[in-house]
């Protein structure tokens, strides 16, 4: 007789935590030194500097909040496994984005591309939220942090899909936007969550 184990998210979070190392891999990958050694030259470089900070941190962001959100899986379930690799695969789409952004010196249309890309990755962290703590109602989670959790994932959303608009024009301010929202994901767990 054959006993059937639940899947543990531990394998989950090993898989999400290589893609993240893997990210930043590929985001320090794409840093070239300037062609003069002055440091005129490096400072003309500093798009290219400012998109790989604001992604680095970004990704570092993304990571610390993920790994907070699995604490809650008591399972690996099919669906938050899918609504995990759409996250991870929202993520993958970083490296490109930066370096467009980077080598287009900020230019509106790039700036904007990357916006939408912050708007994806949270939107699918809204799927993970929605999968790990709003249907199951028994999350150990105060409902006043369940409620923030959700305002400031969806006011987010709104400020990301603004950014990706204002950029079209004005692409620092979008770029300003993207940098605002991270903020507020500094940390992970809404005031009053439970231990």
């Amino acid at each position: 007789m054959t006993i059937l184990h639940k899947a543990t998210p531990e394998r989950l979070s090993a898989f999400s935590d290589g893609v993240f190392a893997v990210l930043i891999t590929v985001l320090v990958l794409e840093l070239r030194p300037p062609e003069h050694p002055t440091f005129a030259a490096l400072l003309a470089l500093w798009p290219t500097w400012l998109s790989y900070a604001v992604s680095y941190l970004f990704i570092a962001i993304v990571w610390v909040n993920h790994h907070y959100l699995m604490r809650f899986a008591a399972e690996a379930t099919p669906r938050l496994l899918w609504f995990n690799f759409a996250h991870l695969f929202s993520m993958s789409l970083l490296p490109l984005s930066t370096a467009w952004m980077a080598v287009s010196r900020l230019a509106p249309q790039p700036v904007a591309f990357y916006a939408a890309v912050f708007f994806l990755v949270n939107a699918t962290y809204v799927a993970l939220i929605w999968e790990l703590i709003e249907a199951r109602p028994g999350a150990r989670i105060a409902r006043r942090a369940r409620r923030i959790m959700h305002i400031r994932s969806l006011a987010t959303l709104g400020l990301f899909a603004l950014a990706a608009l204002v950029a079209l024009a004005y692409p620092l301010a979008g770029l300003g936007i993207c940098i605002g929202c991270l903020v507020v994901y500094l940390r992970p767990d809404p005031p009053l969550a439970d231990s």
